[in-house]
């Protein structure tokens, strides 16, 4: 089991929110889901400074911190194997602000590529899209 320290941006624009669209087998069993970009913050960085890099590096973005959310920690399991997160939440901007018209973004992780799209807020709070970590759903109520 490894302990995973990671942060994730929440961008919103216009009652939807930029998540990442993955497929594969996830805690709740096989398919879907979604995700906010971000990733695992590097020894000796601050989680600030890295929801900023990892925007940079998956999508091509820069982006502005607004305000930090939360700490969300979340213990899951997948294929047998219990997973151990603890995300920094940020509130996030585009500071270009030509890309909130942009419909999708390839995301680049190593040799992965997937994309992110952005999803009515709407469908995530009443469960029709999957979004993980689970516990995000209730701290995007207040949008």
């Amino acid at each position: 089991m490894n302990l995973r320290v990671n942060t994730l941006g929440i961008l919103l624009n216009n009652g939807r929110i930029l998540l990442e669209e993955r497929e594969g087998n996830h805690s709740e069993g096989k398919g879907t889901y979604y995700r906010p970009i971000g990733g695992t913050i590097e020894f000796g960085e601050k989680s600030e400074q890295a929801i900023v890099r990892e925007f940079y590096e998956e999508i091509g973005a820069t982006i502005k911190v607004k305000r930090y959310l939360a700490c969300v920690e979340n213990i899951f399991v997948v294929d047998k194997k219990m997973g151990h997160e603890i995300s920094q939440i940020y509130l996030v901007e585009f500071v270009d602000s030509d890309l909130y018209m942009q419909k999708s973004f390839v995301v680049t992780e190593g040799q992965q590529k997937t994309f992110a799209k952005w999803i009515d807020l709407d469908d995530i709070l009443n469960n029709r899209k999957l979004l993980f970590p689970n516990e995000l759903r209730d701290l995007l109520k207040v949008y």
